[in-house]
């Protein structure tokens, strides 16, 4: 080898240590804005490196299954140099539902390769569909989008499943929520290999909120009515339209015939929730819509949703919410001072007057 080959292969080799390896999946049906939107915020986060600065770089590939029975190649590239393996590899949110079968078959055994050569995974949205698809998630905390969970949890009983999440970095496995929380996961890989200055650079540019965001803070509660117990629907039709009031766990089950253990034992199979905590959900659900829509105080809010301590009231809206209702207001509500106020109170007194035995809610 002549001199300028070994320089060149020095170079070569240097330039391997300092780049990053980004792979971006591309899979049947999957949402390619965010292939391309995490391909542009690579990118522009290479370019916020300070003037001079020797710092790491990031190289983001596209990979996209070839001829039969073969895996997934590179069918693009940001840099023109030799390749080294892997750093990490994102599977990106579906546009279908729910990834699996046959679509999705021939990525599994590459991406548990992968995994075994040390490349972290990630994964946004329902694109954990694959991860899960492929036995990697298997004991492990991931996250998906929201309104994925129910079908996720029964399709893959042994993932410690939490949609309140936006982000779950388990290390070696990176799970993210929504559609849109690839913008998350994307800083969250620039922090990690580039710095928290050139994250934060990136996250300005993009006039993106970097601050620490949980999945809590935007989805919404949806009672789970399919599961087929007729006694059990009744009591959620019943909650639903007596939201305001204060029934007790065993008011709940005489209404339907049920002792009281086996009310919550069927309560809690139907919609994964105990009846205090289900109402709890009503409740701040109905409070979630006054905080973006009126001008109605805190105080008010907790009236006309059943709660006659407005403290006990903010207790339970930051438990669930993950924000406390002031915050939750100045970040979601669209309402405007002008629109005319209403007294709420009125019709609640019967509320403190409840009877002492029924549960706190």
């Amino acid at each position: 080898m002549g001199a300028n080959d070994k320089k060149h292969g020095k170079s070569a080799t240097a330039a391997r240590r300092t780049t990053v390896e980004i792979g971006l999946v591309i899979y049947p049906d999957c949402q390619l804005s965010a292939v391309h939107g995490l391909t542009d915020l690579f990118r522009v986060a290479n370019r916020q490196q300070p003037i001079g600065s020797a710092g790491r770089q990031i190289r983001v590939s596209h990979w996209r299954l070839g001829d039969p029975g073969l895996e997934p190649v590179r069918v693009f590239d940001t840099h023109s140099l030799a390749h080294g393996p892997l750093t990490a590899l994102i599977l990106p949110p579906s546009l279908d539902a729910e990834p699996g079968g046959n679509a999705i078959a021939r990525h599994l055994c590459w991406l548990i390769a992968q995994h075994s050569a040390g490349t972290i995974l990630c994964s946004v949205c329902a694109g954990a569909f694959l991860l899960a698809e492929a036995g990697l998630l298997d004991g492990r905390p991931a996250t998906t989008h929201w309104i994925h969970a129910q079908p996720f949890a029964a399709r893959f009983p042994a993932v410690q499943i939490d949609t309140e999440k936006l982000i779950i970095d388990d290390g070696d496995i990176i799970t993210a929520g929504g559609v849109m929380a690839w913008v998350d996961l994307g800083l969250n890989l620039i922090e990690r290999f580039l710095s928290p200055t050139v994250m934060l650079a990136t996250a300005r540019f993009f006039l993106v909120d970097a601050a620490s965001r949980e999945q809590r803070f935007y989805s919404s509660f949806a009672p789970q009515l399919g599961h087929g117990d007729k006694r059990i629907l009744k009591v959620q039709h019943w909650l639903q339209q007596h939201i305001t009031g204060s029934p007790s766990v065993a008011a709940m089950a005489t209404r339907v015939s049920l002792g009281k253990r086996t009310f919550l034992r069927r309560f809690h199979k139907g919609t994964g929730m105990t009846p205090t905590r289900y109402l709890q959900c009503l409740r701040v659900g109905k409070a979630r819509e006054s905080l973006e829509f009126t001008m109605l105080t805190v105080n008010e809010i907790s009236w006309t949703v059943g709660y006659e301590d407005p403290g006990s009231f903010r207790k339970v809206f930051q438990r669930i919410m993950g924000l406390s209702p002031g915050d939750y207001r100045r970040r979601f509500g669209i309402a405007r001072e002008s629109q005319p106020r209403v007294n709420s109170r009125k019709g609640f007194s019967d509320a403190a007057n409840s009877d002492s035995r029924m549960i706190s809610l």
